[in-house]
């Protein structure tokens, strides 16, 4: 049978010595050593041992930009909840490394950090492809932070779900019972439609409830 590429040896060695030893006790040298590398073919493909614990995550960020890219206008939120579906694949699939991971990184700081700014990138792919969906449109910027915000929010909570309960369950029911919410708050925050602008009305002081309702009643009729 083929040993696995060695990068993905890297990273296995990489999860496996810092939940043997402890993150801090473990160096390059023994990763590289436990993988059956050389300290210089580690460094060819990662830049620091914690880059090791997020092996995939560039080739995830591609993988999630290119089904974004191939929606159109009218398939944006379809396009959207697919890469969602994605990325917790990419963490199912090989669930056992992300159980150990998800351990690690909850007992190192630095491992969390790492964490942090990765979702972080997710979080802005998404806000950028929100962002040119809705074009010019009123509140475009504010409109993708909140729709993006609310994809990661949605997946973050299913997947800490999953890794809480030992990955003993198929997760794809509750991530799509997530997305249900994400995309009420998608439709919500769709560009409103022309008759449902907002219209604001000044009056004089004198003015009675009864003629500011009238005036109110006879613009939304259309007939002044």
């Amino acid at each position: 049978m083929p040993k696995p590429p060695i990068k993905h040896r890297l990273a296995e060695a990489a999860v496996a010595l810092f939940d043997e030893n402890g993150y801090d006790a473990t160096t390059v040298d023994d990763i590289a050593a436990r993988a059956g590398v050389s300290r210089s073919t580690f460094f060819r493909h990662y830049r620091s041992k914690e880059d090791a614990i997020f092996p995939d995550h560039d080739a995830l960020l591609d993988k999630i930009d290119a089904r974004l890219r191939a929606s159109t206008a009218g398939t944006a939120i379809a396009a959207i909840t697919d890469a969602v579906r994605i990325v917790l694949a990419h963490y199912v699939d090989d669930a056992e490394v992300s159980l150990r991971r998800y351990r690690l990184v909850r007992q190192v700081p630095a491992l969390r950090d790492r964490e942090i700014a990765s979702v972080a990138r997710y979080q802005r792919l998404f806000r950028e492809f929100v962002g040119t969906w809705l074009g010019d449109t009123p509140d475009a910027g504010l409109r993708a932070e909140l729709m993006a915000a609310s994809v990661v929010a949605a997946h973050n909570q299913v997947l800490r779900g999953w890794l809480r309960a030992g990955g003993t369950y198929d997760p794809s029911d509750r991530l799509d019972h997530a997305l249900g919410y994400v995309i009420a708050t998608f439709r919500h925050l769709e560009q409103p439609q022309e008759d449902e602008q907002i219209v604001v009305a000044t009056f004089s002081r004198a003015a009675t409830p009864q003629a500011v309702m009238a005036a109110i009643q006879q613009h939304l009729s259309g007939s002044v």
